[in-house]
Protein backbone atom coordinates (compact mmCIF):
# COMPACT_ATOMS: atom_id res chain seq x y z
CA UNK A 1 0.00 0.00 0.00
CA UNK A 2 1.94 2.89 -1.17
CA UNK A 3 2.32 5.93 1.07
CA UNK A 4 3.44 9.71 1.09
CA UNK A 5 4.21 12.09 3.63
CA UNK A 6 3.65 15.41 3.61
CA UNK A 7 6.64 17.98 3.97
CA UNK A 8 7.51 21.59 3.47
CA UNK A 9 10.90 22.46 1.73
CA UNK A 10 11.58 24.47 5.01
CA UNK A 11 11.97 21.14 6.50
CA UNK A 12 14.44 19.85 4.24
CA UNK A 13 16.34 22.95 3.09
CA UNK A 14 19.37 23.44 5.16
CA UNK A 15 18.89 20.22 7.30
CA UNK A 16 21.11 17.75 5.02
CA UNK A 17 19.78 14.77 7.09
CA UNK A 18 16.52 15.31 6.36
CA UNK A 19 15.70 13.34 3.17
CA UNK A 20 17.67 10.17 4.37
CA UNK A 21 15.49 10.44 7.66
CA UNK A 22 12.06 10.68 5.39
CA UNK A 23 13.13 8.09 2.84
CA UNK A 24 13.93 5.95 5.73
CA UNK A 25 10.15 6.15 7.17
CA UNK A 26 9.14 3.58 4.96
CA UNK A 27 7.29 5.98 2.41
CA UNK A 28 7.84 5.42 -1.35
CA UNK A 29 6.85 9.47 -1.86
CA UNK A 30 6.84 12.47 -0.63
CA UNK A 31 3.89 15.31 -1.37
CA UNK A 32 6.02 18.72 -0.98
CA UNK A 33 4.52 22.09 -0.86
CA UNK A 34 4.74 23.94 -3.60
CA UNK A 35 2.11 26.34 -3.11
CA UNK A 36 1.03 27.80 0.66
CA UNK A 37 -1.08 29.41 2.98
CA UNK A 38 0.47 31.09 5.69
CA UNK A 39 1.35 29.65 8.73
CA UNK A 40 3.46 28.95 11.83
CA UNK A 41 5.00 25.29 11.88
CA UNK A 42 7.57 24.02 14.28
CA UNK A 43 10.39 22.00 12.48
CA UNK A 44 11.82 20.31 15.53
CA UNK A 45 15.16 18.28 13.87
CA UNK A 46 16.61 21.16 11.86
CA UNK A 47 19.49 22.14 12.57
CA UNK A 48 18.78 26.00 11.95
CA UNK A 49 15.15 26.87 13.56
CA UNK A 50 12.89 25.69 15.32
CA UNK A 51 10.01 27.63 14.40
CA UNK A 52 9.04 29.02 10.87
CA UNK A 53 6.24 31.71 10.00
CA UNK A 54 4.84 31.76 6.71
CA UNK A 55 3.24 35.71 7.07
CA UNK A 56 1.24 35.03 4.17
CA UNK A 57 0.01 32.92 1.28
CA UNK A 58 2.59 32.12 -1.41
CA UNK A 59 4.52 29.69 -4.32
CA UNK A 60 7.56 28.22 -3.10
CA UNK A 61 9.65 28.54 -6.38
CA UNK A 62 9.98 31.46 -8.84
CA UNK A 63 6.37 32.38 -10.24
CA UNK A 64 6.88 33.24 -14.36
CA UNK A 65 6.97 36.74 -15.08
CA UNK A 66 5.43 35.78 -18.85
CA UNK A 67 2.51 34.25 -16.86
CA UNK A 68 1.40 36.86 -14.45
CA UNK A 69 2.63 40.12 -16.03
CA UNK A 70 0.40 42.52 -15.57
CA UNK A 71 -2.39 40.41 -13.89
CA UNK A 72 -4.22 40.92 -10.21
CA UNK A 73 -4.25 38.77 -8.13
CA UNK A 74 -1.16 36.63 -9.18
CA UNK A 75 1.01 34.78 -6.95
CA UNK A 76 3.14 36.16 -4.80
CA UNK A 77 7.12 34.26 -4.02
CA UNK A 78 7.43 33.19 -0.45
CA UNK A 79 9.47 35.91 2.13
CA UNK A 80 12.97 34.80 3.94
CA UNK A 81 10.86 31.14 5.36
CA UNK A 82 11.49 29.73 1.60
CA UNK A 83 13.57 31.80 -0.21
CA UNK A 84 14.45 31.66 -4.17
CA UNK A 85 13.76 27.88 -5.74
CA UNK A 86 13.17 26.82 -2.05
CA UNK A 87 10.63 24.09 -3.74
CA UNK A 88 13.34 22.76 -6.25
CA UNK A 89 16.24 22.47 -4.15
CA UNK A 90 13.63 20.58 -1.62
CA UNK A 91 12.72 18.32 -4.40
CA UNK A 92 16.29 17.63 -5.53
CA UNK A 93 17.81 16.58 -2.13
CA UNK A 94 14.65 13.89 -1.77
CA UNK A 95 15.15 12.54 -5.53
CA UNK A 96 18.27 11.95 -4.68
CA UNK A 97 17.69 10.20 -1.34
CA UNK A 98 15.19 7.48 -3.80
CA UNK A 99 12.38 9.37 -3.21
CA UNK A 100 9.21 10.51 -5.92
CA UNK A 101 8.38 13.61 -5.38
CA UNK A 102 4.83 14.96 -5.87
CA UNK A 103 3.90 18.83 -5.54
CA UNK A 104 1.49 19.98 -3.12
CA UNK A 105 -0.84 23.01 -4.42
CA UNK A 106 -3.15 25.25 -2.11
CA UNK A 107 -5.37 26.77 -4.09
CA UNK A 108 -8.68 28.66 -2.63
CA UNK A 109 -7.69 29.63 0.75
CA UNK A 110 -5.70 32.85 0.76
CA UNK A 111 -5.85 35.79 3.16
CA UNK A 112 -3.51 38.08 1.71
CA UNK A 113 -5.52 37.57 -1.72
CA UNK A 114 -8.24 38.74 0.27
CA UNK A 115 -6.48 41.47 1.73
CA UNK A 116 -4.94 42.96 -1.02
CA UNK A 117 -8.15 42.32 -3.40
CA UNK A 118 -11.33 42.08 -1.04
CA UNK A 119 -13.73 42.04 -3.82
CA UNK A 120 -12.23 38.67 -4.48
CA UNK A 121 -14.05 37.07 -1.15
CA UNK A 122 -16.32 35.61 -0.05
CA UNK A 123 -19.64 37.74 1.44
CA UNK A 124 -21.82 36.10 3.57
CA UNK A 125 -25.98 36.98 4.23
CA UNK A 126 -24.95 40.13 6.47
CA UNK A 127 -22.24 41.26 4.14
CA UNK A 128 -19.12 40.19 6.31
CA UNK A 129 -16.49 39.26 4.20
CA UNK A 130 -13.97 36.26 4.49
CA UNK A 131 -10.45 37.10 3.00
CA UNK A 132 -9.24 33.99 3.64
CA UNK A 133 -12.07 32.53 1.48
CA UNK A 134 -11.58 33.68 -2.43
CA UNK A 135 -14.90 33.46 -4.53
CA UNK A 136 -14.85 30.37 -6.95
CA UNK A 137 -17.63 32.20 -8.98
CA UNK A 138 -15.54 35.01 -9.78
CA UNK A 139 -14.33 34.67 -13.34
CA UNK A 140 -11.10 36.64 -12.68
CA UNK A 141 -10.71 34.71 -9.61
CA UNK A 142 -11.19 31.34 -11.68
CA UNK A 143 -8.74 32.13 -14.26
CA UNK A 144 -5.85 32.98 -11.06
CA UNK A 145 -6.74 29.36 -9.72
CA UNK A 146 -6.30 27.73 -12.65
CA UNK A 147 -3.36 29.16 -13.86
CA UNK A 148 -2.00 28.78 -10.46
CA UNK A 149 -3.17 25.37 -10.31
CA UNK A 150 -1.00 24.33 -13.34
CA UNK A 151 2.36 26.17 -12.62
CA UNK A 152 2.72 24.91 -9.52
CA UNK A 153 1.68 21.02 -9.75
CA UNK A 154 3.76 21.14 -12.60
CA UNK A 155 7.03 21.97 -11.15
CA UNK A 156 10.60 20.36 -12.22
CA UNK A 157 11.50 16.70 -10.33
CA UNK A 158 7.76 16.21 -9.89
CA UNK A 159 5.77 13.17 -10.95
CA UNK A 160 1.92 14.13 -9.74
CA UNK A 161 0.47 16.53 -7.64
CA UNK A 162 -2.21 17.24 -5.20
CA UNK A 163 -4.31 20.17 -5.54
CA UNK A 164 -5.78 20.95 -2.04
CA UNK A 165 -8.82 23.36 -1.90
CA UNK A 166 -9.83 23.26 -4.98
CA UNK A 167 -13.53 24.02 -4.26
CA UNK A 168 -15.74 26.62 -1.85
CA UNK A 169 -13.83 28.10 0.93
CA UNK A 170 -16.41 29.01 3.96
CA UNK A 171 -16.90 30.23 7.69
CA UNK A 172 -15.09 27.06 8.90
CA UNK A 173 -11.36 27.88 9.36
CA UNK A 174 -8.60 28.73 11.76
CA UNK A 175 -8.11 32.31 11.19
CA UNK A 176 -5.32 34.15 13.34
CA UNK A 177 -6.61 33.95 16.95
CA UNK A 178 -9.98 32.41 16.18
CA UNK A 179 -13.06 33.17 18.27
CA UNK A 180 -16.08 31.79 16.32
CA UNK A 181 -17.01 28.53 18.97
CA UNK A 182 -19.54 30.10 21.58
CA UNK A 183 -22.27 29.59 19.51
CA UNK A 184 -22.45 26.14 17.99
CA UNK A 185 -23.62 25.98 14.10
CA UNK A 186 -23.53 21.96 12.80
CA UNK A 187 -23.42 21.15 9.37
CA UNK A 188 -26.82 23.15 8.24
CA UNK A 189 -25.46 26.71 10.13
CA UNK A 190 -21.89 26.43 8.43
CA UNK A 191 -23.20 26.16 4.85
CA UNK A 192 -25.63 28.79 5.46
CA UNK A 193 -22.68 31.23 7.02
CA UNK A 194 -20.51 29.71 4.04
CA UNK A 195 -23.08 31.14 1.26
CA UNK A 196 -21.47 33.82 -1.00
CA UNK A 197 -23.49 36.92 -1.96
CA UNK A 198 -20.41 38.87 -4.10
CA UNK A 199 -22.21 40.20 -7.47
CA UNK A 200 -21.21 36.84 -9.00
CA UNK A 201 -22.90 34.52 -6.92
CA UNK A 202 -26.13 37.00 -6.81
CA UNK A 203 -26.23 36.83 -10.71
CA UNK A 204 -25.71 32.86 -10.11
CA UNK A 205 -28.73 32.99 -8.13
CA UNK A 206 -30.59 34.26 -10.27
CA UNK A 207 -30.02 31.99 -12.90
CA UNK A 208 -31.30 29.36 -10.55
CA UNK A 209 -34.87 31.64 -9.85
CA UNK A 210 -33.75 33.06 -6.51
CA UNK A 211 -33.93 36.56 -5.82
CA UNK A 212 -30.40 37.35 -4.07
CA UNK A 213 -31.93 39.43 -1.31
CA UNK A 214 -34.56 37.20 -0.55
CA UNK A 215 -32.28 34.80 -0.27
CA UNK A 216 -29.83 36.63 2.02
CA UNK A 217 -32.89 37.67 3.63
CA UNK A 218 -33.96 34.31 4.34
CA UNK A 219 -30.74 33.03 5.85
CA UNK A 220 -30.25 35.71 8.45
CA UNK A 221 -34.16 35.00 9.15
CA UNK A 222 -32.96 30.97 9.77
CA UNK A 223 -30.40 32.01 11.52
CA UNK A 224 -32.03 34.37 14.28
CA UNK A 225 -33.12 31.92 16.35
CA UNK A 226 -29.50 29.97 16.25
CA UNK A 227 -27.93 32.88 17.11
CA UNK A 228 -30.39 32.93 20.54
CA UNK A 229 -29.83 29.67 21.68
CA UNK A 230 -33.29 28.75 21.42
CA UNK A 231 -32.92 26.09 18.26
CA UNK A 232 -29.81 24.15 16.76
CA UNK A 233 -29.02 24.85 13.27
CA UNK A 234 -29.02 21.10 12.59
CA UNK A 235 -27.25 18.58 10.57
CA UNK A 236 -26.73 17.29 7.02
CA UNK A 237 -28.80 18.35 4.06
CA UNK A 238 -32.06 17.99 5.99
CA UNK A 239 -30.86 20.96 8.46
CA UNK A 240 -30.37 22.85 5.83
CA UNK A 241 -33.93 22.08 4.11
CA UNK A 242 -35.00 22.72 7.35
CA UNK A 243 -33.48 26.31 7.63
CA UNK A 244 -34.14 27.29 4.36
CA UNK A 245 -36.98 25.26 2.44
CA UNK A 246 -36.09 23.03 0.16
CA UNK A 247 -37.07 24.67 -3.03
CA UNK A 248 -34.03 27.70 -1.97
CA UNK A 249 -31.93 25.23 -0.21
CA UNK A 250 -31.46 22.97 -3.36
CA UNK A 251 -31.51 25.80 -5.86
CA UNK A 252 -28.51 27.36 -3.97
CA UNK A 253 -26.43 24.21 -4.09
CA UNK A 254 -27.13 23.81 -7.65
CA UNK A 255 -25.04 26.68 -8.19
CA UNK A 256 -22.41 26.21 -6.14
CA UNK A 257 -22.11 22.41 -7.39
CA UNK A 258 -21.92 23.37 -10.77
CA UNK A 259 -19.53 26.04 -9.78
CA UNK A 260 -17.09 23.78 -8.20
CA UNK A 261 -17.53 21.54 -10.85
CA UNK A 262 -16.44 23.67 -13.77
CA UNK A 263 -13.59 24.73 -11.79
CA UNK A 264 -12.14 21.37 -10.91
CA UNK A 265 -12.44 19.85 -14.58
CA UNK A 266 -10.49 23.26 -15.74
CA UNK A 267 -7.93 22.85 -13.84
CA UNK A 268 -7.17 19.66 -13.81
CA UNK A 269 -7.55 20.09 -17.65
CA UNK A 270 -4.75 23.10 -17.13
CA UNK A 271 -2.52 20.84 -15.58
CA UNK A 272 -2.48 17.95 -17.62
CA UNK A 273 -2.25 20.19 -20.55
CA UNK A 274 1.13 21.31 -18.51
CA UNK A 275 2.47 17.80 -17.61
CA UNK A 276 4.17 15.61 -18.93
CA UNK A 277 2.54 11.96 -19.86
CA UNK A 278 2.02 9.93 -16.80
CA UNK A 279 1.60 12.85 -14.64
CA UNK A 280 -0.46 12.33 -11.57
CA UNK A 281 -3.39 14.19 -10.65
CA UNK A 282 -4.95 13.97 -7.54
CA UNK A 283 -7.74 16.34 -5.27
CA UNK A 284 -7.96 16.62 -1.48
CA UNK A 285 -11.66 16.30 -1.72
CA UNK A 286 -14.94 15.35 0.67
CA UNK A 287 -17.83 13.02 -0.62
CA UNK A 288 -20.39 15.43 0.43
CA UNK A 289 -20.46 17.91 -2.20
CA UNK A 290 -22.01 20.96 0.27
CA UNK A 291 -19.06 20.76 2.52
CA UNK A 292 -16.53 23.73 1.99
CA UNK A 293 -13.06 24.10 3.14
CA UNK A 294 -9.68 22.35 2.38
CA UNK A 295 -10.50 19.06 1.32
CA UNK A 296 -13.42 20.49 -1.21
CA UNK A 297 -16.60 19.31 -1.84
CA UNK A 298 -17.23 17.18 -4.49
CA UNK A 299 -19.22 14.56 -6.06
CA UNK A 300 -17.81 11.43 -6.19
CA UNK A 301 -18.30 10.09 -9.39
CA UNK A 302 -17.85 12.86 -11.09
CA UNK A 303 -14.70 13.77 -9.96
CA UNK A 304 -13.28 10.59 -10.36
CA UNK A 305 -14.24 11.01 -14.09
CA UNK A 306 -12.21 14.06 -13.78
CA UNK A 307 -8.99 13.31 -11.41
CA UNK A 308 -6.98 10.16 -11.21
CA UNK A 309 -7.83 10.34 -8.35
CA UNK A 310 -8.68 11.77 -4.33
CA UNK A 311 -7.25 12.23 -0.99
CA UNK A 312 -9.96 11.83 1.73
CA UNK A 313 -9.58 13.23 5.41
CA UNK A 314 -9.95 9.96 7.27
CA UNK A 315 -8.63 10.58 10.99
CA UNK A 316 -11.58 9.44 13.03
CA UNK A 317 -13.07 8.44 10.44
CA UNK A 318 -12.00 6.43 7.51
CA UNK A 319 -15.51 5.78 6.63
CA UNK A 320 -14.97 9.16 4.06
CA UNK A 321 -13.42 6.80 1.63
CA UNK A 322 -16.27 4.73 1.49
CA UNK A 323 -18.42 7.06 -1.34
CA UNK A 324 -15.40 6.95 -3.62
CA UNK A 325 -15.20 3.10 -3.34
CA UNK A 326 -18.69 2.14 -4.17
CA UNK A 327 -18.38 3.89 -7.86
CA UNK A 328 -15.35 1.45 -8.69
CA UNK A 329 -13.40 3.16 -10.90
CA UNK A 330 -10.38 1.12 -11.84
CA UNK A 331 -6.96 2.37 -11.28
CA UNK A 332 -8.46 5.02 -9.37
CA UNK A 333 -6.02 6.22 -6.58
CA UNK A 334 -8.19 6.85 -3.02
CA UNK A 335 -5.32 8.08 -0.26
CA UNK A 336 -6.47 7.70 3.08
CA UNK A 337 -4.94 10.58 4.68
CA UNK A 338 -4.07 10.36 8.67
CA UNK A 339 -2.76 12.58 11.05
CA UNK A 340 0.60 11.10 12.21
CA UNK A 341 1.43 14.00 14.98
CA UNK A 342 0.17 13.07 18.08
CA UNK A 343 0.34 16.84 19.56
CA UNK A 344 -2.51 17.68 16.70
CA UNK A 345 -5.00 15.15 17.34
CA UNK A 346 -3.08 12.59 15.11
CA UNK A 347 -2.61 8.47 16.56
CA UNK A 348 0.44 7.32 15.02
CA UNK A 349 0.31 4.38 17.66
CA UNK A 350 -2.86 3.10 15.61
CA UNK A 351 -1.51 3.59 12.57
CA UNK A 352 -0.87 0.30 11.49
CA UNK A 353 -4.73 -0.64 12.53
CA UNK A 354 -6.31 2.94 11.01
CA UNK A 355 -4.39 1.69 7.53
CA UNK A 356 -5.87 -1.66 7.42
CA UNK A 357 -9.37 -0.46 8.43
CA UNK A 358 -8.83 2.23 5.58
CA UNK A 359 -7.81 -0.84 3.07
CA UNK A 360 -10.80 -2.73 3.96
CA UNK A 361 -13.08 0.29 2.89
CA UNK A 362 -11.65 0.77 -0.41
CA UNK A 363 -8.37 2.95 0.24
CA UNK A 364 -5.43 2.11 -2.10
CA UNK A 365 -2.83 4.60 -0.55
CA UNK A 366 -1.96 5.93 2.68
CA UNK A 367 -1.13 10.05 3.25
CA UNK A 368 0.37 10.96 6.16
CA UNK A 369 -0.03 14.27 7.60
CA UNK A 370 3.09 15.59 8.37
CA UNK A 371 6.57 13.87 8.75
CA UNK A 372 7.89 17.67 9.32
CA UNK A 373 5.62 18.80 12.39
CA UNK A 374 5.69 15.00 13.90
CA UNK A 375 7.95 14.44 16.89
CA UNK A 376 10.79 11.80 17.00
CA UNK A 377 8.73 9.15 18.74
CA UNK A 378 5.42 9.94 16.22
CA UNK A 379 8.06 9.35 13.51
CA UNK A 380 8.87 5.85 15.13
CA UNK A 381 5.74 4.81 15.60
CA UNK A 382 5.36 5.63 11.67
CA UNK A 383 7.69 3.53 11.18
CA UNK A 384 7.03 0.39 12.77
CA UNK A 385 3.16 0.87 11.20
CA UNK A 386 4.63 1.19 8.10
CA UNK A 387 6.96 -1.86 8.09
CA UNK A 388 6.24 -4.79 5.96
CA UNK A 389 2.96 -2.81 4.53
CA UNK A 390 3.63 -1.45 2.00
Amino acid sequence: MKASAFVYPWDVNGDPGAPARLAELGTAQVTLASAYHSTRALTPRHPRHRVVTAEYAAVLYPPDASRWSGRAPRPHPAGDWAPGDAFGEAATALTDAGLEVHTWVVLAHNSRLGAEHPDTSVVNAYGDRYPWAPCIAQPDTRAYLTDLAAEAAVRPGARGTELESLGWYGLAHLHAHDKTAGIPLADAGQYLMSLCFCPACREGYGVEGLDADALAAAVRDALDPVWRGEAPSGGGWAGVEKLLGDTRANATRAWRDRTARTLQEQAVTAVRRAAPDGFQVLLHADPVSYHCGANAGVDPAHILSVADGVVVPCTGDPGLVTPFAREGREGAVLAANFTVVSGMGGSPGTLAADADGARSLGATELRLYHAGLASDADLAAVRSALAGRL
